[in-house]
């Protein structure tokens, strides 16, 4: 088993030294061999970004039902939501710590996107100016809730090729030197594999820890392989940069497809148990922290086709109901 941490995510930490990754043992990024992190967005029906905001009771709500089994959140943002979860959290004790997100607007276009990356200059402008602001509150959260703020993620698959909001790296680098320097929590970059295995040196070398997403369904990839392929992704990076820590941000099973982009035939329940139960295993094997995507579907996700795959990652449906993956850890829950 490898033995990752220094205290960098769910205690509060000050080892945040880039000597610290270069000694001879591996630096951990949680301070506990028992990380069980998820991905949340606290959105339900009728809800939704620049719509209806879940409240605080829902939130509440959510809350407590994952941290009968989760003791690690991801969040996205830093906006409205965010400040009510970690308020929540505060208030009512739970025994959750927090991965906190600074969300990124495109600060130039990309081309490449395949659904819509470019942006009129006037958008680009006002998204710079956005995205400072959002730094601010990424700093501000960190700084009201150092406890439970453990770790704060500067952008979200802003660097890999087909993103739609894409921040070129040198901003990157300058957000992630604000951040580090106005807060202890150690700090990292959260994106496709695929950039970080390619190189990133001007930008890792500013990380604490690297954060990859990994999504074997999404290339093709059927259940029988899936594991393999999530632990060939991991390792591609490792083997890339060797000092650095490591933590998979986001993995998961969809559940249900419409056929795009992921085949009918690998969007199931079962295969969605099995990922989630092979992962889990070989997370707390390996001591690797994985966030698996998400906690709940969200229907307001992509386009009006209620199949389509962007609603139906959750580990429990819209409604708050466990799917096959979790059901033995949730039997209460069970219609």
């Amino acid at each position: 088993m490898q033995t990752w941490i220094l205290k960098l995510l769910l205690g509060g930490c000050s080892c945040l030294a880039l000597s610290c990754a270069a000694s001879s043992a591996p630096l951990k990024i949680f301070p506990t061999d028992s990380v069980k992190a998820i991905s949340y967005s606290g959105y339900r029906s009728g809800q939704g970004p620049g719509r209806a905001e879940p409240t605080e009771a829902q939130l509440s709500e959510d809350l407590k039902l994952l941290s009968r089994h989760w003791n690690t959140i991801r969040l996205y943002g830093s906006g409205p939501q965010s400040a009510a979860v970690l308020r929540v959290i505060d208030q009512e004790k739970l025994p959750l710590t927090v991965m906190l997100g600074a969300w990124l607007k495109a600060e130039v276009s990309n081309p490449a996107c395949p659904w819509g990356g470019i942006h009129a200059e006037a958008e680009l402008q006002k998204n710079r100016a956005d995205n400072q602001t959002e730094v601010d509150q990424a700093i501000a959260l960190a700084k009201a809730y150092p406890s439970l703020v453990t770790a704060i993620s500067v952008g979200n698959e802003i660097l890999v090729d087909w993103t739609d909001h894409k921040v070129p790296v040198d901003s990157v680098v300058a957000y992630v030197k604000r951040v580090k320097a106005a807060v202890k929590a150690p700090v990292t970059v959260a994106d496709n594999y695929v950039p970080f295995q390619k190189g990133l040196d001007e930008l890792v070398e500013h990380l604490d820890f690297i954060t990859i997403h990994s999504y074997p369904i999404w290339e093709q990839k059927d259940i029988d392989g899936a594991l393999a392929f999530a632990q060939q992704n991991y390792e591609s990076v490792r083997q890339r940069h060797p000092q650095k820590p490591i933590a998979i941000g986001e993995t998961g099973w969809a559940t249900v497809t419409n056929g795009v982009g992921i085949p009918l035939a690998l969007a199931h329940e079962s295969a969605q148990d099995r990922y989630f139960k092979e992962m889990s295993a070989w997370s707390q094997n390996q001591g690797i922290p994985i966030f698996f995507f998400e906690a709940f579907d969200e229907d307001w996700k992509g386009g009006p086709d209620p199949q389509e795959p962007e609603k139906h990652w959750g580990l429990f449906t819209k409604d708050r109901r466990p799917k096959l993956a979790v059901k033995s850890l949730y039997p209460d829950l069970i219609p």
